[in-house]
């Protein structure tokens, strides 16, 4: 079987590979991201494997099913980024990877609030040009703090019990379905809007669909309790970017820490260090000393980067064999009841 790979990077080629020695499938890595533009790239492949940022809109998909493509694989969990409606009316199955490494991601989560309380990454600038001075640096204990976690999945779950357990924090949690394991230890279920409300710290974990896109916005950022700080390793919409910007400016948010942006697709996984970055709103969002970002890596370990590689292989070896597809995604599992 013939798979388009698009948007890849050495990571990519390095970690399918390996998986692909139990398969023996003809991985064509391509450079480019799945667009229209680039659909025409996959002609004679039976399947197409993209990640995050790849536009898998109708156009896109009608070019690569005319080209032949039967499967959609996607090297991730995220799907907001697929036209599932339209996939399926033109008899390409979608699989994702649902869970590869919760702990990479929650990990990354925690080492950003503990780098972004501490001040951690102002003071690695600092010492490298010999000033080791301790003015602006002071930070905050996260012991006894009140965090809240929207969304206790597996990701979700896993920073909940760091905070709470690990570093005795108050925990409160949003998420419609209640983890009775987390209760049992002190977190709280509470409504999203009381969390948001009555949290200092707030950590993002749940999938971007119309419910979630701008949860947190300039309603939201007003209500909440002066100095928040906010963590988003999940999806970049989550938060309305202008807003957040009001917000910092108004000097009512405390800090935060990005590994999304909700404009990152053709900025993010590039480097673009010798050009001209065109979008205002990241280059503004940038300039604040109490933001810090990174560049959509908290997925970016050799556990999980090996998990993606073998789920996503072995869900086009079901496909081709013609079994079930467990991760295979569909309109009506999306669908509100």
């Amino acid at each position: 079987m013939r798979i388009a790979v698009y948007g890849t990077r050495s990571y990519d080629r390095r970690f399918l590979t390996a998986a692909n020695a139990a398969h023996g499938f003809e991985l064509s890595f391509l450079d480019a991201p799945l667009s229209p533009a680039t659909a025409l790239l996959a002609q004679g492949h039976e399947a197409a494997c993209v990640f995050v940022n790849d536009v898998a809109d109708r156009a896109a998909l009608e070019v690569l099913a005319e080209g032949g493509v039967q499967l959609l694989a996607l090297r991730c969990a995220g799907y907001n980024n697929v036209d599932l409606a339209a996939a399926e009316a033109l008899g390409i199955a979608v699989v994702r990877v649902p869970a590869y490494s919760p702990h990479a991601v929650s990990e990354f989560t925690i080492g950003l609030l503990l780098a972004l309380d501490r001040r951690i990454h102002r003071a690695w600038s600092r010492v490298r040009e010999n000033n080791f001075a301790l003015d602006g640096l002071v930070g905050r204990n996260l012991h006894g703090r009140v965090a809240g976690v929207v969304g206790t999945g597996q990701i979700g779950a896993l920073v909940a019990r760091a905070l709470r357990a690990g570093f005795g924090c108050e925990v409160l949690a949003s998420d419609p379905v209640v983890d009775a394991g987390l209760e049992a230890i002190g977190v709280r279920y509470v409504e999203r809007e009381v969390l948001l409300r009555e949290a200092e710290i707030v950590t993002l974990h749940c999938p971007l669909t119309p419910g979630t896109r701008h949860l947190i916005d300039a309603r939201v950022l007003a209500a909440a309790r002066p100095g928040l700080v906010i963590v988003n390793t999940s999806r970049g919409a989550l938060i309305d970017t202008a807003a957040l910007i009001e917000a910092l400016k108004q000097r009512r948010i405390g800090g935060v820490a990005l590994d999304v942006y909700e404009q990152e697709a053709g900025v993010f996984f590039d480097d673009l260090s010798s050009e001209i970055v065109e979008d205002d709103v990241l280059q503004r969002l940038l300039t604040f000393p109490n933001v810090l970002m990174t560049g959509h890596q908290a997925f970016l370990t050799e556990e999980a980067l090996t998990a993606i590689g073998e789920t996503t292989l072995r869900s086009v070896a079901d496909f081709a064999a013609g079994r079930s597809l467990p991760n295979r995604i569909t309109p009506e599992q999306v669908r509100p009841a």
